[in-house]
């Protein structure tokens, strides 16, 4: 018993009864002109869901009344963009009409109908308001009748208003355009997430990498000037990498920010910097412009750069390094080598060499790792176009 009245304890129930009856305004006005014509306002409709704009205040409404509260309620808001879609907003609205005119007349004669039963059972005659009990004789019997019209309005209530959610959703749900634009919409949210993750991960930790190899080098030399200069370096890493982080989260906050203040290769002196600063000898010979590179492959190989030398730092430690970057005129390769060595111990479970590789394939290019002739080498190429 509980679980039949919840419906009647929800107040979507009720705001889905407004919605319906709504439309019965504008027929009650009419009647009052011309009882003749009563399907006068079922065909004014059809002109008036040609419009675009009627599309979206239905889609508004029916998001109010038919589905409060819910994140994805399955509901356009847009208006008409096609003839497919001005063409559903018509066949809407004369739907929502036949169901508002049947909620309508239900609210009020069932309780009409209840209520004659009821004096019928206690002893009145019919006063010929219901056509149906205008010649009932009273008797106590006719009580037995009263909950068969209170089940039929419960009915009517909460039957009536699923049934014209469901036809919401079918008419007026997303079109496949809209669905098509929304789905691109959620790669781009994906992707951006994807990317800020990259951009962490390189960023915070070749930072951490390099405050790390430099802390531990400087306990195990025991010469002050070398501590001197380890602290240095750990200290312009780590305001690189807040002024990274700061960037990151600025991006998080503010959706449309451009990401163009992000560095270049043309900025890479920083990073060779702080990789000698720990010891490793880096040697690099770059051949071509860089500044003809554009932005986003530029920005892009300053990162595969970064978790290239961070990797070397991470697990090989202090050994020498070979960078070559060659701008040809259609293709940008970088290549970072080192002399292969034991491993040693350090975070990390590849997922830097995964990031490598989804940023040389999200800009059609293509990367290798992997040992080469004694090496370990990271050879990336990009399309410059």
């Amino acid at each position: 018993m509980a679980r039949l009245l919840r419906p009647l304890l929800r107040g979507t129930t009720y705001t889905r009864l407004l919605h319906l009856w709504v439309p019965m305004l504008i027929v009650s006005v009419w009647l009052f002109i011309d009882m003749s014509t009563p399907w006068m306002p079922a065909a004014a409709l059809v002109p008036v869901g040609l419009i675009p704009a009627v599309r979206m205040g239905e889609g508004v409404q029916a998001r109010l009344l038919l589905t409060p509260g819910e994140q994805d309620s399955g509901i356009s808001v847009n208006p008409s963009a096609t003839w497919r879609d001005r063409l559903r907003t018509v066949l809407w609205l004369e739907v929502r009409m036949g169901l508002g005119a049947v909620a309508m007349a239900s609210c009020v004669w069932l309780p009409a109908l209840v209520y004659e039963l009821v004096r019928i059972a206690l002893g009145h005659a019919p006063d010929g308001g219901i056509p149906l009990l205008s010649e009932a004789q009273p008797h106590w019997a006719y009580a037995l009748l009263v909950p068969l019209p209170l089940l039929a309005l419960y009915g009517v209530v909460v039957g009536l208003g699923e049934l014209v959610t469901a036809v919401a959703r079918r008419l007026l749900g997303p079109s496949v355009a809209e669905r098509l634009a929304a789905l691109e919409e959620r790669t781009d949210q994906l992707l951006e997430r994807n990317r800020i993750a990259r951009e962490l991960h390189d960023s915070i930790g070749h930072a951490l990498t390099v405050a790390v190899v430099q802390a531990g080098a400087a306990r195990a030399a025991g010469d002050p000037e070398f501590t001197d200069r380890a602290l240095a370096a750990i200290e312009d890493t780590g305001r690189a990498a807040l002024e990274d982080l700061e960037r990151v989260l600025g991006v998080l906050r503010e959706a449309e920010r451009p990401v163009s203040s992000r560095p270049t290769l043309a900025e890479a002196d920083r990073l060779l910097e702080s990789a000698r600063a720990s010891g490793v000898k880096v040697d690099m010979d770059v051949s071509g412009p860089l500044e003809s590179i554009p932005g986003p492959v530029s920005r892009e190989g300053y990162r595969i750069l970064q978790e290239s030398l961070t990797n070397v730092l991470r697990h090989a430690g202090a050994v020498p390094v070979r960078v070559r970057v060659e701008v040809t005129g259609s293709t940008l390769v970088l290549e970072v080598r080192n002399p292969l060595t034991a491993d040693i111990p350090g975070p990390g479970r590849g997922s830097g060499l995964r990031g490598i590789r989804e940023r040389a394939a999200l800009l059609g290019g293509r990367a290798r790792t992997g040992p080469d002739e004694g090496d370990w080498q990271v050879h990336v190429e990009l399309p410059l176009s």
